[in-house]
């Protein structure tokens, strides 16, 4: 029988506080001997001070003797290299990295091996070595075997020479390492950092060499949408553990409620807190938990999506504030991830377009309405450009950007005038499948469209085809009516990464009866596309009509 680290039947065992380890550790004897170093271990700020073997729930030793039973004592390879841990916060997770790590460098047999623990910031490493050098200050046989330097969080094995040291994370930290064993905390936040994953190749790399080489992934949920290395991860060891991928060398230990518990939103029960805190009632009150819900139930300032993230991993889909578009709150359940540009010509009866953006530092955004020949519903596809300049001067963007450029919603131009052609070429297949109204089907921002302009007049777009849309209050009917559509589920967008954060970026001020969203109110994030649409929304409530017929269309698509 092949070997498998998926747990098919998680959602059961997970809501009734079973393990969710797949198999006993594959090599007993080798689990066994570093479980009795691992539990040996003291406790240093727990009441009475009480060693790992007499206080650690059982979840804690079972992922321990995975990682140490992966190692095969005859042939010397681990035949488990990779691990990631998702649990809530305040369920020991920098305590029980610290007794893992440390154990693996008393029991390593490698002269001058090195072992690594990887943080995001200064804060995270110190979290993670003082723990590990509480422990050995706390046994006087391993303060004689163990020698700590609290000026480089290093602790140094006086025997082999071999040491564990803890690093904030930045590519010189990282470079030239040839680490036996890296931990890699709070892996969300590296989930910002565009150069995580060079990063990561760096600190791992030294394992080509190492064949008894592991990495150890921990992390609570993003307080964001996850993003880059983190999100790649998330979703690759949550494929592991359903067996959507098979990779026996990965183990993924998720502690995340039920998709179906999610939809019905079933985490702000209290008495279902316990799926995602193993370790409530020791390391996590639940008095705290509850008394912290009822604070943050029915804040609309972004807190309570903080809670829902950190504490119960409940991952954000939207970041919705107080001062969050009313739309967003509908967003997410208008999608039809079916939608594509292609799917939409075909479905729509006629189709306007909304341009937004466009600076060499900002996002160019392009949003097609289509109206439905059958139900007469708008079908909403949205694109985005991005020039280096944004990537250069957005560093807090760029994992982000990256992202949805994989996910194909995006554009990295390579030439200065890429976003303006790539556009015009969409706009003139939409006119010549004879989907674009006569008059108004193409509209822009007024300010700095001239470039536009010319690109669309040299592909036969008429002028009184180009809309001037004004900006501002002027947009208050396309916002308040873009919320109804997606409330009465009459507006279906395409369900791209991309416009959920950009909806999510959104934010509003009213000024008497109006509704503004505007990039200025929106600050530094982007929301280009999610003004394009705003554009369109404008010249679709106008009822227009296509200016072409099916056989047009067809013949468009063969060409």
């Amino acid at each position: 029988m092949t070997r498998t680290t998926a747990l098919p039947d998680w959602r059961e065992r997970i809501i009734k506080g079973l393990s969710l380890i797949p198999h006993p550790p594959l090599f007993a004897d080798e689990a066994a001997a570093s479980m009795e170093v691992f539990d040996s271990l003291v406790l240093v700020d727990a009441l009475g001070q009480p060693t790992l073997g007499e206080a650690a729930r059982p979840w804690v030793r079972d992922f321990a003797a995975q990682i140490f039973g992966a190692l095969n004592p005859e042939t010397g390879v681990r035949e488990i290299r990779e691990f990631f841990l998702l649990i809530s916060k305040k369920n020991g997770k920098s305590t029980g990295a610290a007794a893992i790590m440390l154990t693996e460098l008393i029991r390593n047999e490698r002269h001058s091996a090195e072992f690594l623990i990887l943080a995001p910031t200064k804060e995270v490493a110190d979290n993670s070595y003082t723990p590990a050098r509480d422990m050995v200050k706390a046994d006087p046989e391993l303060d004689r075997l163990l020698h700590c330097k609290d000026h480089e969080r290093t602790i140094r094995h006086r025997g082999t020479g071999a040491h564990l040291k803890v690093v904030a994370a930045d590519s010189a930290t990282v470079s030239g390492k040839k680490a036996t064993g890296v931990l890699i905390d709070e892996l969300w936040l590296f989930g910002k950092n565009a150069k995580a994953d060079a990063m990561f190749r760096e600190a791992t790399g030294g394992q080509l060499s190492r064949p008894e080489g592991f990495t150890i992934y921990l992390t609570t949920q993003s307080d964001e949408p996850p993003s880059g290395v983190f999100k790649t991860k998330l979703n690759y060891f949550r494929n592991v553990r359903d067996g959507l991928i098979s990779d026996p060398k990965s183990l993924g230990v998720l502690y995340e409620f039920p998709e179906e518990m999610v939809k019905n939103r079933e985490y702000e029960n209290p008495d279902h807190f316990h799926i995602t805190n193993p370790n409530l009632g020791l390391s996590v009150s639940r008095e705290y938990l509850e008394e912290e819900w009822i604070k943050v139930r029915g804040a609309d300032d972004g807190s309570k999506q903080v809670f829902l993230a950190k504490h119960l991993n409940v991952e954000i889909g939207l970041a919705l504030r107080n001062d969050a578009w009313v739309g967003a709150r509908y967003w997410l359940n208008a999608a039809d991830r079916s939608l594509t540009l292609e799917t939409l010509m075909e479905r729509s009866e006629v189709a306007v377009v909304g341009v937004d953006g466009g600076g060499l530092d900002d996002l160019m955004g392009l949003a097609v309405i289509g109206r439905d020949k059958e139900t007469r519903d708008w079908l909403l596809w949205c694109h985005a450009w991005a020039h280096s300049t944004v990537l250069q001067r957005r560093k807090d963007i760029v994992s982000r950007l990256q992202d949805f450029a994989a996910e194909g919603s995006l554009t990295i131009c390579d030439e200065p005038t890429q976003d303006i052609v790539e556009a015009a070429d969409i706009v003139e297949r939409l006119n010549t499948a004879g989907l674009l109204p006569e008059k108004a089907a193409v509209g822009l921002d007024p300010i700095g469209v001239t470039a536009m302009l010319d690109e669309m007049a040299e592909r036969g777009i008429a002028d009184e085809q180009m809309q001037a849309v004004l900006q501002g209050y002027r947009l208050n009917g396309a916002v308040l009516g873009t919320e109804r559509k997606l409330n009465d589920g009459t507006l279906r967008h395409d369900g791209s990464e991309l416009m959920a954060w950009c909806v999510g970026n959104a934010r509003v001020e009213r000024r008497g009866n109006a509704v503004l969203i505007t990039k200025q109110i929106s600050g530094a994030a982007k929301i280009d596309p999610l003004m394009a649409a705003f554009n369109a929304v404008m010249l679709m409530s106008r009822n227009p009509e296509g200016n072409g017929s099916t056989d047009q269309w067809l013949e468009a698509v063969a060409a």
